[in-house]
């Protein structure tokens, strides 16, 4: 992420974070491309985050972001081999 760029815009963007003491690029999507990704309308993602649902999201300023990571994350634990069973565990 730029700095003089916020978090809204059209291509996902990265912003440092800090890890095991060495800083790193993270990339963002904001609500629009999590909403394309998943095929969700971006008021599904609205209403998951004033429930408490959905991937863990950072605010900034009023701007909504998901980390990738996050959202990737968030995919692995949803992930099903059927309608009723959790799957295993992605190795």
């Amino acid at each position: 992420m730029k700095n003089n760029e916020g978090l809204r815009g059209r291509e996902s963007r990265r912003g440092p974070e800090q890890k095991d003491g060495k800083m790193t690029e993270t990339t963002f999507l904001n609500q629009t491309e999590l909403a394309r990704r998943w095929g969700v309308s971006p008021r599904t993602l609205e209403r998951w985050r004033w429930l408490g649902e959905g991937p863990a999201f950072v605010k900034i300023g009023g701007h909504v972001a998901y980390r990738l990571e996050d959202v990737e994350a968030y995919e692995v634990a949803n992930l099903r081999k059927s309608t009723t069973r959790v799957a295993d565990p992605v190795k």
